[in-house]
């Protein structure tokens, strides 16, 4: 029971502790800082996805000899078109974007900023809660430290994350705060996606290996539609590739370290 809560609010843990920078920084991030930020976040996405999910997908599919591709291959393209429906029907605002996207929606600029970051966290709750229904399967494939490794990494991850939206707000006017709530609340959903996932997992433990390929499918929706720009935007910005790379091999130490 202890390592299971610890799996659900790890994540969560990260990204109320990276929003609590706005009670000890003053003024928002630099750009150069918050390009390296989100490269380092999208490396840890892109290694969980592959090591922590799609690997052990693979592998819980072996029986299925030949076909043993369709749940990893299903599951990717499910989770890509599930957080396309998601950025298309809800209202946000990415930083440093003066176009909202999704429906058109009386909404603050704040909140939409929140919702933007609310839906990144989706797929790493739901990461986190396939790898930990994986584990508590007991078919050996996924081990409660490797469950640990990427609750760890998404929470590693998700420091700079609270940090990238409680900052800016704070640079908007709101209060201290009230920027450390929205920062709070973007994460919230993270601990809600892993329970659900846990429950769907358990009444359709056949279903597993598209439910890991499903989270992966989304979060590299996320790296790719949202990080990989955002590291990326501006002049020199070779330090958002490098912050990707060790992101990436920061994730990779904990995967084999501890999975």
């Amino acid at each position: 029971m202890k390592e299971l809560i610890q799996g659900i609010f790890l994540p969560f843990a990260g990204t109320s502790l990276g929003a609590a920078c706005v009670f000890v920084m003053k003024g928002t991030l630099h750009m150069g800082l918050r390009r390296a930020l989100t490269g380092f976040a999208a490396g840890v996405m892109v290694a969980a996805s592959i090591w922590s999910l799609l690997v052990p997908a693979m592998e819980q599919a072996e029986a299925m000899g030949d076909w043993a591709f369709v749940p990893a291959v299903s599951g990717i393209w499910l989770g890509v078109l599930f957080l396309l429906f998601l950025d298309r029907t809800i209202p946000h605002l990415h930083l440093g974007s003066d176009e909202p996207e999704g429906p058109h929606a009386a909404l603050r600029k704040t909140t939409m900023l929140v919702l933007a970051v609310t839906l990144h966290n989706i797929p790493e709750g739901m990461a986190a809660g396939a790898v930990l229904a994986g584990w508590l399967s007991g078919n050996g494939t996924v081990t409660a430290a490797a469950a640990f490794a990427l609750s760890l990494g998404i929470a590693i991850q998700n420091f700079p994350e609270g940090a990238i939206i409680s900052m800016p707000l704070r640079a908007e006017g709101v209060k201290k705060g009230k920027a450390f709530l929205y920062g709070v609340l973007s994460g919230i959903v993270e601990p809600c996606a892993a329970v659900f996932t846990i429950w769907a997992a358990g009444f359709v433990l056949p279903a597993l290996p598209y439910l890991l390929s499903f989270a992966a499918g989304a979060m590299l929706y996320v790296v790719v539609e949202d990080l990989i720009p955002e590291m990326s935007a501006g002049t020199h910005s070779n330090i958002g590739t490098l912050s990707f790379a060790a992101g990436f091999t920061v994730m990779l130490v904990l995967d084999m370290a501890l999975g």
